[in-house]
């Protein structure tokens, strides 16, 4: 999808738990919820 409205260069980093200690964390747990980064580049 990123690459389809332009962006180059894309890297996507390593899973992250972005719900420890939230409301939802029992759910996210169940069903490997994680957080991701994106990195890209839109030539100008």
């Amino acid at each position: 999808m990123m690459e389809d409205i332009g962006f180059t260069d894309i890297e996507i980093g390593p899973p992250v738990d972005t719900f420890g200690d939230a409301g939802g964390e029992k759910n996210a747990r169940a069903f490997e919820v994680f957080g991701y980064a994106f990195r890209a580049v839109k030539p100008a």
